[in-house]
């Protein structure tokens, strides 16, 4: 369990599931990805600065900074627990009651998530890849405490264009 949950002397109660996941999903690009990322960038930032609209080119280059800065250095392992009281991301504890629901979408080998809802503006939706856990127990124990969300049947449209694009 991480040091820092109890630094703010919270009880997380006894840990249930537990599992590392990275911080990312690697991606294996090519060498052709890249010749194509740079000429959609250079694109997209020559129209930006036709159109004189340079926040939209300072986003551009920011982007593909952040993509080669994420590039270059390998995600970091993060822990993740299920807990009676709530969850554990890296050092932080969501209680229940901050989370609104949770969803499951295990389509194998492509796909296997758990996803939460949160009560927060900032944060509003925490993906945790399941690896090779089986869900069914873990949703047994979640439907205990918080609400399935029947409806998400599918990864959200931002997750699965990461995905097919190779951008996280």
């Amino acid at each position: 369990m991480p040091k820092d949950i109890h630094k703010e002397e919270v009880n997380p109660g006894k840990v249930v599931f537990e599992w590392t996941v990275k911080e990312y999903e690697e991606q294996e690009r090519e060498r052709r990805w890249y010749y194509l990322m740079g000429v959609i960038a250079v694109t997209l930032i020559v129209y930006a600065l036709v159109s004189q609209n340079y926040l939209f080119a300072l986003v551009v280059v920011l982007f593909g900074i952040i993509l080669f800065l994420q590039d270059i250095q390998k995600p970091k392992e993060i822990y993740f627990a299920l807990t009676e009281s709530g969850m554990i991301v890296s050092s932080r504890f969501y209680r229940f009651s901050e989370i609104k629901n949770f969803w499951l979408i295990y389509n194998p080998p492509t796909v296997k998530s758990l996803y939460f809802t949160l009560n927060s503006l900032v944060k509003h939706r925490l993906q945790i890849p399941l690896l090779d856990y089986d869900p069914r127990p873990i949703r047994d124990f979640l439907t205990q405490y918080l609400e399935e969300d029947l409806e998400q049947e599918d990864e959200p449209v931002s997750d699965k264009l990461g995905r097919i694009l190779k951008l996280h």
